[in-house]
């Protein structure tokens, strides 16, 4: 089947569960959630769908836990919503994909909140703080360099 097709019903997927979810899912544990991908197997026979929730993080193992207990229930109002044989089996699966573009749009931000200002990264501050030994240590081996080697004299 056409990777074409496939992202096609991956999409109508999404957009009847998240009614679904929205409208029907009563689960207390569900709510504040958003479907953000879906991944439909080559069959159609499973479908991994992707959310992220504005809970606090505690949250996120109860919220996909909800979900699960619900995914019967919302696979049965895809089987009347869609026009396809069969409706693929469904596995919730956090998506991390968001906080770690918030977390990087943060870096950046703060990145050019210090523009113009030295930045120091890790190796930079391990250097700083271990001149003083380095300096030793290279004193050390110029010395032993400089020194002449004495030679037993024992030449016959």
């Amino acid at each position: 089947m056409g990777e074409q097709r496939l992202s096609r019903i991956a999409a109508e997927i999404q957009r009847e569960l998240s009614e679904l979810v929205r409208l029907e899912v009563r689960d207390p544990r569900v709510r504040l959630v958003t479907l953000t991908g879906v991944e439909l197997s080559r069959d159609q026979s499973h479908a991994k769908v992707f959310f992220t929730t504005l809970g606090p993080p505690e949250e996120v193992e109860a919220c996909a836990e909800g979900l699960s207990r619900a995914a019967g229930f919302l696979r049965s109002g895809l089987s009347h919503r869609l026009s396809t044989r069969t409706v693929p089996e469904l596995h919730f699966s956090y998506d991390e994909s968001i906080e770690r573009g918030v977390r990087l749009s943060q870096l950046i931000d703060q990145a050019v909140a210090t523009e113009g200002k030295p930045v120091q990264t890790v190796k930079a501050v391990k250097a700083a703080k271990t001149p003083k030994a380095t300096a030793k240590k290279a004193a050390k081996t110029t010395a032993k360099k400089a020194k002449p080697k004495s030679r037993s004299s024992t030449s016959r």
